[in-house]
């Protein structure tokens, strides 16, 4: 087994992510103004199975259901040991919303997937779209209803969002992509 990514890199990683293609593409509206206020919180799991990760994130969940949203609005918590393989970690997800249900915060918070060969079910493989949940590490978005309610509240059209992220990719490119995250 290899040793895991240095937690500092793994952050970093995320970060200028983040910066370039959530906030630089403006693929989630509702992103920069957290960012800006240090609000977005990043955790790495040093989990090497999904029990350990379900662990990891029963943890964070019940924290930033705890935490006052003006100091940590959301959290990511970045797990690059463990369901590096897409289909595993598509497969994780059901664990995590039913871990969300047991914890009684389902309809407060919510559960964000992404992965670094993340793949839309009803998408061709070489589709441009994934790439709005592509990321340098396999990581849970943890959001708040109530932000989400709120952001799009102020929106006059929010399903518009993922329309245009689609777009912003088809005109990105797959290629175009590559670049913008190697610049990053």
């Amino acid at each position: 087994m290899s040793n895991p990514p240095d937690q500092e890199a793994v952050i970093e990683a995320t970060r200028r992510w983040l910066e370039a293609a959530v906030i630089g593409l403006n693929l989630c509206p509702f992103a920069g103004l957290p960012w800006r206020q240090g609000r977005v919180q990043m955790r790495v799991s040093e989990a090497t199975s999904a029990q350990l990760l379900l662990q990891d994130l029963a943890d964070e969940l019940l924290a930033l259901d705890q935490a006052d949203p003006t100091e940590c609005e959301t959290t990511l918590l970045i797990h690059p040991c463990v369901l590096t393989d897409f289909l595993d970690y598509n497969d994780f997800l059901d664990p995590a919303d039913e871990l969300l249900q047991a914890l009684d915060l389902d309809g407060t918070l919510q559960i964000a997937s992404f992965h670094p060969d993340y793949r839309f079910a009803d998408a061709p493989p070489d589709d441009p779209a994934h790439c709005t949940n592509r990321s340098p590490y396999p990581m849970l978005h943890l959001l708040r209803e109530a932000s989400i309610e709120a952001a799009t509240a102020r929106l006059p059209d929010p399903d518009a969002i993922y329309e245009r992220n689609i777009n912003t990719m088809m005109a990105l490119g797959t290629a175009g992509w590559r670049k913008l995250i190697e610049r990053a």
